[in-house]
């Protein structure tokens, strides 16, 4: 099937690629800038110019370290990114030079020219800005497997009702406002700051601490079908504390074996998802709010700012 290129970008040449590393852990003190050189795709593979990327709570732990990161360094860091693509590999034929995309790698996302394979990215429609691009990817999958993880019911008799924490976050906003548009009941906990939003996005909102599970019996008197943890082990706690059967609650923030919790994330990277996302923030159905913009070579301040918590959706680095 052809298809028009009109939203093509021209790609300029480059002879050194911006990278971003650390060769030993600590805080964002030990993030580095270092210039390498441009690597040209090999088969399968595309370079992309990046544009955005987005910071996420596990590149912060990663970079500093634990006895569960065996790493050499130095290390990449990044995980999920927009950008252009400015060289094809070999057999790639679903991309041209010139289109916009965005999506995610297991590392090292963190560069001015990322080589990386096509199947790993998607396009991203005009409609989306780099930012929003750079930040959606690997929150909106994580948030979409972990949902799909539990057998939820919408509208009707059997309408489950969940609680997420930090549901103003990243992937918490992706996952409570999937929840929302499929017809669950959403309880989300976020700052007193974010609690606007929550309910602007249908999620309504608790707050952090001692009177939360309180809040959630007073709201919702029947019980909690399921809970998404985006916290740590505080809401974990809360949330068996609510009567929450185990393996009804999902962790992305700890080592769920203390609870005998589950713990589904993103799974294999799925363009389809991918897609579908993109196609939900473009309807509106969806938002991903971008707290704040930093350059590319202020990413130690982007993490900084990470680093304090009480966000409201996504931190992205970015490049013109």
């Amino acid at each position: 099937m052809s298809r028009a290129y009109d939203a093509l970008v021209t790609v300029d040449a480059v002879s050194s690629n911006r990278v971003v590393t650390f060769s030993r852990f600590g805080g964002p003190d030990v993030l580095e800038l270092a210039d390498e050189s441009v690597t040209d795709p090999g088969p399968g593979q595309l370079r992309i110019a990046l544009r955005a990327a987005g910071l996420n709570p596990a590149d912060s732990k990663r970079r500093e370290g634990g006895p569960q990161y065996t790493l050499s360094f130095p290390a990449g860091v990044g995980r999920e990114l927009a950008g252009v693509v400015e060289a094809v590999g070999e057999d790639v034929s679903e991309f041209v030079v010139g289109e916009r995309v965005f999506g995610t790698v297991p590392d090292g996302a963190f560069q001015t020219h990322l080589v990386t394979e096509a199947s790993r990215v998607a396009r991203l429609p005009v409609e989306l800005s780099w930012a929003i691009g750079g930040g959606l990817a690997l929150v909106g999958q994580t948030a979409w497997d972990a949902l799909a993880s539990q057998a939820l019911a919408g509208r009707g008799q059997e309408r489950a009702t969940i609680v997420v924490s930090a549901a103003a976050g990243g992937v918490g906003g992706v996952l409570s406002q999937l929840a929302v548009l499929r017809g669950i009941r959403v309880i989300g906990s976020a700052s007193p700051a974010n609690h606007e939003w929550l309910r602007s996005r249908g999620i309504e909102p608790v707050s952090y601490g001692e009177g939360l599970v309180e809040e959630v019996r007073t709201l919702a008197p029947e019980g909690v079908t399921a809970a998404f943890d985006l916290h740590g082990r505080v809401s974990v706690q809360q949330f068996l504390e609510l009567g929450i059967p185990p393996h009804r609650i999902n962790t992305n923030a700890i080592d769920p074996s203390e609870f005998g919790i589950r713990r589904v994330g993103r799974g294999l990277t799925s363009i389809p998802t991918l897609d579908a996302l993109a196609a939900l923030v473009v309807g509106g159905d969806i938002e991903l709010p971008i707290a704040e913009s930093f350059p590319f070579d202020d990413v130690a301040d982007a993490f900084r700012r990470l680093d304090r918590g009480h966000l409201r959706g996504k931190i992205v680095i970015t490049r013109p």
